[in-house]
């Protein structure tokens, strides 16, 4: 996995609330255990036409948009069936954070495993961060996962929380296995010194 420390991008705006998991990738792309092409699909049902073209008005095809690692969300993002493809989906697409007032619980927590970091903020902050789109649609901010604060444009970092567990996976690349591996020695010291 790799190690999220510091992240600097535009943003993808998308002014939904209550974007279910079946909206971010819909259940007929559910039938894969490889998350390989599985960004392709990201909001199929809003990104492409019935005959599978892409719909030119939809934020993913604008061009200008390509390349952006940041997706800004309505309130409660996630909610819905529990799917970890739906993480997978937008990391294979190729975000690497979002940024919400809330998300829902399972989400949250498949993202965090997934290497996607949810990043919660206030409604003031969520609300300029939806106005500067429209002002200036090419600013950037930074996430500074070690310092969990959000950079904006105008210099303003904005904390955000997250468990230390997941931080520390986050920061270290690991999943929840890797934790455990790299500490190893430590293990087996201690099954070693209670088996006598």
């Amino acid at each position: 996995m790799t190690c999220f420390t510091t992240l600097t991008s535009k943003i993808v705006p998308l002014p939904v609330d209550n974007v279910d998991t079946d909206q971010i990738i819909p259940a007929r792309f559910l039938k894969v255990t490889d998350k390989a092409g599985l960004g392709d699909n990201l909001f199929a049902d809003w990104r492409y036409d019935a005959e599978g073209n892409p719909k030119p008005d939809f934020v993913l095809n604008r061009p200008e948009m390509k390349g952006r690692q940041v997706l800004l969300v309505g309130d409660n993002f996630g909610c819905g069936s529990s799917r970890e493809h739906a993480p997978w989906a937008l990391t294979g697409y190729g975000f690497r954070a979002v940024i919400s007032t809330s998300f829902a619980d399972i989400f949250r927590n498949n993202a965090l495993k997934n290497r996607l970091l949810p990043v919660i903020v206030d409604k003031p902050t969520h609300q300029q961060l939806f106005s500067l789109c429209e002002e200036a649609p090419d600013f950037e901010v930074t996430i500074d996962l070690a310092a969990q604060t959000l950079t904006l444009p105008d210099g303003r970092a904005v904390g955000f929380p997250i468990d230390a567990f997941s931080k520390a996976c986050l920061l270290n690349g690991v999943d929840e296995i890797g934790y455990v591996l790299r500490m190893t020695d430590q293990i087996l010291a201690f099954e070693a010194a209670h088996h006598k």
